[in-house]
């Protein structure tokens, strides 16, 4: 059964780093379009991070700020590294994978299958 765990939330301060994790089943990392999402009650998901055969996409308020990686060959895990966080960083975080290219502007919708979320907390 396809399934996506992510991990690695947790409470920082402004300024700081957390690196989430999202594992994966070993078919789906290297070859599908894999996404990172920030949900905040209340407001839609955003797509923050996506990564699709080497091609990166960011959305605008993370840009130079997060980075998205893979590690396909042993740990089936995707990354999503937060540096100098932001309280407007603040959110449960979930991966989604989808077998076709993708983008931070795509919905959650678009992809077939998500993760349960990892909350990261930055505070002022």
């Amino acid at each position: 059964q396809d399934r996506l765990v992510e991990s690695g939330g947790g409470s920082v301060q402004t300024g700081g780093s957390l690196r989430l994790a999202c594992k994966t089943p070993s078919y789906i990392c290297g070859s599908e379009c894999m996404a990172w999402f920030r949900q905040v009650p209340g407001k839609l998901a955003e797509g923050v991070a996506t990564s699709y055969y080497g091609t990166v996409t960011y959305a605008d308020s993370v840009k130079g700020r997060f980075t998205i990686s893979k590690d396909c060959a042993i740990k089936n895990t995707v990354y999503l590294e937060i540096l100098s966080a932001k309280p407007e960083d603040t959110g449960m975080y979930f991966c989604a994978a989808v077998n076709q290219e993708c983008n931070t502007k795509n919905m959650p919708g678009f992809f077939r299958i998500r993760g349960q979320g990892t909350q990261v907390t930055v505070s002022s």
